[in-house]
């Protein structure tokens, strides 16, 4: 079982590039985000508690996370891997995904980062917000802060990967299709 997390900042194209890998290799896409936007959509109890995090540039508490991504996993049981996208966002959650994975004998493969530099995120999420409607990505203040929260909470889960020998760095600047073909080459290493 091939199971990655697609680990970057917001902005980095951890769903654009997703898609491409979910069709290459025939994945499951589980993304905390679009879980967190259809339990929000839904007006369900959870999502409006998630919203009440992300719109002030937050973390969704790790228990309702983990909670939830673990139905996500039980929806598929003939999958034949899962890509992990905005997830684990802390190290206690990528300890909590390990424990989940390893006692399905299916421990993850590795983590993919993508590295792109502060101001490209910036540009990047400010061209998203007029295209997808995404508000989170519209006001500069509530973007930094999710920058912030990236840098301070989110960036050292890679050392608890790097510590495993399961961490590759990922060049996210270039085409789509440039970026597409590094994450390959680090797939097929894998």
């Amino acid at each position: 079982m091939l199971n990655l997390v697609l680990f970057g900042p917001p902005g980095a194209g951890k769903g654009t590039q997703s898609a491409f890998l979910v069709e290459e290799y025939d994945l499951v896409h589980l993304s905390t985000g679009d879980i967190f936007r259809s339990n929000i959509k839904g007006q369900t109890e959870l999502g409006q508690l998630a919203q009440s995090y992300m719109n002030q540039g937050q973390l969704v508490p790790d228990g309702v996370t983990i909670n939830m991504l673990e139905a996500e996993v039980d929806k598929h049981p003939n999958a034949k891997g899962f890509i992990f996208d905005g997830f684990p966002r802390t190290t206690a959650q990528a300890e909590a995904l390990d424990v989940f994975l390893n006692g399905r004998q299916a421990p993850v493969s590795g983590m993919l980062a993508l590295e792109v530099p502060e101001e490209e995120l910036k540009t990047r999420l400010t061209l998203r917000a007029a295209t997808s409607g995404r508000p989170d990505d519209a006001d500069p203040g509530v973007v930094q802060k999710r920058i912030d929260v990236y840098n301070a909470e989110t960036a050292p889960v890679a050392a608890y990967y790097k510590n495993q020998g399961k961490y590759h760095g990922i060049d996210g600047v270039g085409s789509l299709e440039e970026i597409t073909v590094r994450l390959k080459s680090a797939i097929d290493s894998l």
